[in-house]
Formats: structure tokens, C-alpha cells, sequence
């Protein structure tokens, strides 16, 4: 299927790994031309180049921190200077320190606000206006499964990134016609984050092998897999696209089924 990406410009932020890479992929992959962003310049070096492999549309690699306002205008200022303008926004960010209700402190709280909420408000402020002014501007915001299943043990996760699925439901109103806004919420991929989580529950003993603590983790997944990347990225550059033009304020789960959450 021809998404009709071509020439179209993406800022993906959170995108030098995980699922922020496998969306930045699957829109360059389409045609786009694709701003990643990280912190660590040398990782976001590295995934810039992996991406151009693949990539049919220019790929531009932006440093910064999503918690800094300046970084933040200077993230959606370069695809304005590289392409003159800009029709999607995808946001991502790393999660919080799992933690159970009554452990962070008030600056952690704070902080993870900052990180996963203030930071896509910050964007948004940013990137509205340019989004309005092309044909068929989109936001998607990934966040997670927790925010329709909360998790044992990351409360931060399960409260804060909510905000934000409120946050784009209200913008799917404000921006509309112009501009979409939709959220996806992944549950449990195969990124290098899982790979070290299943790795030091083998190394602690918990499992043979890496692939016995996988088949552990999906015995709960009705697909009988663990989520694939690829096809993650593939339905936020579908998202994106005019194929999903009424497609607005949805949140749309990735997790196999494994959420048992009527709404």
C-alpha cells in the first residue's frame, strides 16, 4: 500500500532507539524526509545511518533534550530549516524508573511530568502553526499500554503518561481539520530496552535463557508473540498518512490483545 508519504517532512522525536527509531524508519522507509532526534549524539549518529539504509526520503539527525525548552525550539526549528516545512509530528520519550505509588519523591514526580507530558505540550506549541499550514498535518504521540492497564510497580508510567492521551484527544478537536492527533500505546516489543530486561532476569536466574524468559513474558499475549517493531513503526507512518485522513483522537493499543480494557 502506497501511504503517500513521499516528500512529506516528520520530526520523530525519542527516535536513536526503540520505538521511536522503528517509526522514524517506517516514515523515511515510506518517502518522508525524517528529523530524528536523541541525546546521546553518537547513538543518534549511528541510527541516522541505519535509518538511510532503508530510507527512500533525506534523514537528519537533531540532538537534544526533550525536558529543555531551548532544545525543544531548536528540535522543531531544523526540518523548517532543512525542508521548509513540516506535516508530522510524532513524540516519543523514554520511561520513568519503575517505582511503586509511594516511593518517588515530589521531584520525581515532576520530573517524569516534565519528561513524558510537558514535553509533548512543549512541541505541540512549537510545531501547530507549521502543522497547520501544509495538507494534512498529523501528531502521533506514542505513549504506552499503561495508560488502560495500569502496571504493578510504575506508577509514574501508569499516571503521568495519561496526561497526555488527554492531552492529544482535546487537540484532535482544537486543530481539526487540519491537523490529526491521534495516540498509540504499545505494550510489550522486542526493543533493546526488553532485550536487557530479559537478559538480567537470566543472568539473575530467573531463566535458562533469553528465550525461555520470552516465552514466559508471552504466555499472557492472545497473538502469541512478543511485538515487533517493524510493524509498530509501520502503523504510526500509517497514522501519519492521508489512508487514515478519519482517523482523529484515537488511541489505538499495540499489545496483542493483551489489555483487557473495554475503553
Amino acid at each position: 500500500m502506497d501511504l503517500g508519504l513521499d516528500g512529506h517532512v516528520a520530526l520523530v522525536t525519542a527516535s536513536s532507539s526503540g520505538l521511536g527509531k522503528a517509526a522514524a524508519t517506517a516514515l523515511a522507509r515510506e518517502g518522508a524526509n525524517v528529523v530524528i532526534n536523541g541525546r546521546d549524539e553518537t547513538r543518534l549518529a549511528e541510527a541516522a545511518e541505519e535509518i538511510r539504509a532503508v530510507a527512500s526520503g533525506e534523514v537528519v539527525a537533531q540532538p537534544g533534550d526533550l525536558t529543555d525548552p531551548e532544545d525543544i525550539e531548536t528540535l522543531v526549528s531544523r526540518p523548517l530549516e532543512e525542508f521548509g516545512r513540516l506535516d508530522h509530528l510524532v513524540t516519543s520519550a523514554g520511561g520513568p524508573t519503575p517505582m511503586r505509588p509511594l516511593e518517588p519523591s515530589d521531584e520525581e514526580w515532576y520530573e517524569a511530568y516534565d519528561l513524558l507530558t510537558m514535553s509533548v505540550v512543549r512541541l505541540v506549541r512549537e510545531a501547530a502553526d507549521h502543522l497547520r499550514s501544509g495538507d494534512g498535518g498529523s501528531i502521533v504521540a506514542i505513549t504506552s499500554i499503561a495508560t488502560k492497564r495500569a502496571g504493578a510497580g510504575n506508577v509514574l508510567s501508569n499516571s503521568v503518561r495519561t496526561s497526555v492521551v488527554g492531552f492529544e484527544k482535546t487537540l484532535a478537536k482544537d486543530l481539526g481539520p487540519e491537523v490529526r492527533a491521534n495516540a498509540v500505546l504499545p505494550g510489550v516489543h522486542e526493543t533493546p530496552r526488553l532485550r536487557e530486561v530479559f537478559d538480567a532476569a537470566v543472568e539473575q536466574g530467573e531463566y535458562d535463557s533469553y528465550e525461555d524468559a520470552k516465552a514466559a513474558r508471552v504466555k499472557s499475549i492472545p497473538t502469541g508473540q512478543i511485538g515487533d517493531p517493524t510493524a509498530f513503526g509501520d502503523t504510526v507512518a500509517f497514522l501519519c498518512s492521508g489512508r487514515a485522513s478519519h482517523i482523529n483522537g484515537a488511541a489505538v493499543p499495540i499489545d496483542g490483545g493483551e489489555s483487557d480494557s473495554i475503553f
